[in-house]
């Protein structure tokens, strides 16, 4: 089935992962676009009971979205596409389970340093790579309150970004995804590392955090070249030829902004597996690779 040629008909869409980001794209699936949704949330967790309480999404302003709720991925359904927004280290134990199920596609939209590996896990054909612009959270109670900007979420293909238009989420086609996410991956890690150091102070991050963060981002963008790529899109190019004065100024000005904070200091885990996998893939060709500094970007 081809979404541009079939727009009036709902599809059937899995989401792994119950949390902030996959419970907005579960609302604006169901609710905008009239999807039939479900959600995948962890086993035994809260989320996973208040999803089953509140049989799908409710959010602050009282809309509700109904969707089916599940603690495990049913490998048997012919889903149109499974979108998985867990992150890249938890997603390992699930490839499994998502290389044998029957889904059309299946969607990877986080942050990764290995995005060939999670294609060659599902096989190419199926893979699409993304990355999700959604500012979305939680309050007491448990209902979703969701902030759709301006900017776009990515994706690979261009018949989901349709998909993602269409419910209301602002999205356009990248078609360097992999080379984009290998790139994004170090500034992402900086600014997760610095929102944490911030929280940790209960201020702004410290001046010499923020610039062992800007000297960890050139020195990965130094590997990303060394292993046969070219840094992209354009503004990060940009941003590797800016001195690291002026990157650390700008994650230290970052890091006292209280939205900021509380939307990136969450990132503990994922920034420390993360700089695991730049390093693992750092080439033994290229001694002058500052791993240290690398490795120094790790929360501390």
């Amino acid at each position: 089935m081809s979404i541009s040629s079939d727009k009036s008909s709902p599809l059937r869409i899995a989401i792994l992962g119950g949390g902030r980001i996959g419970s907005a794209f579960a609302f604006h699936f169901a609710r905008n676009a009239r999807h039939e949704v479900t959600i995948i949330a962890r086993p035994n967790s809260a989320r996973l009971a208040q999803l089953r309480r509140d049989e799908g999404i409710v959010t602050t302003t009282h809309e509700h979205a109904s969707a089916i709720i599940c603690d495990t991925l049913d490998e048997n359904i012919p889903y149109d596409f499974v979108l998985v927004t867990v992150k890249d280290y938890q997603v390992r134990t699930l490839l499994p389970a998502l290389t044998r199920c029957a889904a059309r596609k299946i969607h990877f939209m986080f942050m990764t340093f290995e995005p060939d590996r999670l294609r060659q896990a599902v096989s190419p054909e199926r893979a699409i790579l993304g990355m999700p612009f959604l500012q979305s959270d939680f309050d007491a109670n448990g209902h979703l309150k969701i902030s759709i900007g301006k900017r776009e979420t990515l994706t690979d293909d261009p018949e989901w970004a349709h998909l993602f238009r269409a419910a209301g989420l602002p999205a356009r086609h990248e078609p360097q995804m992999a080379l984009w996410l290998r790139c994004h991956v170090p500034l992402g890690v900086a600014f997760e590392s610095v929102a944490v150091a911030a929280v940790q102070r209960g201020r702004g991050a410290s001046w010499s955090r923020a610039r062992t963060l800007a000297l960890g981002v050139r020195a990965c963008f130094a590997m990303i070249r060394s292993q046969g790529y070219e840094i992209y899109p354009k503004d990060k190019a940009r941003l590797e030829k800016l001195p690291v004065s002026i990157v650390t100024t700008m994650l230290w000005g970052l890091s006292r902004i209280p939205a900021f904070r509380t939307l990136l200091a969450t990132g503990k885990t994922e920034c420390s597996a993360l700089v695991d996998d730049m390093l693992a893939s750092a080439p033994t060709t290229a001694p002058s690779i500052d791993l240290h500094a690398i490795r120094a970007m790790k929360p501390a």
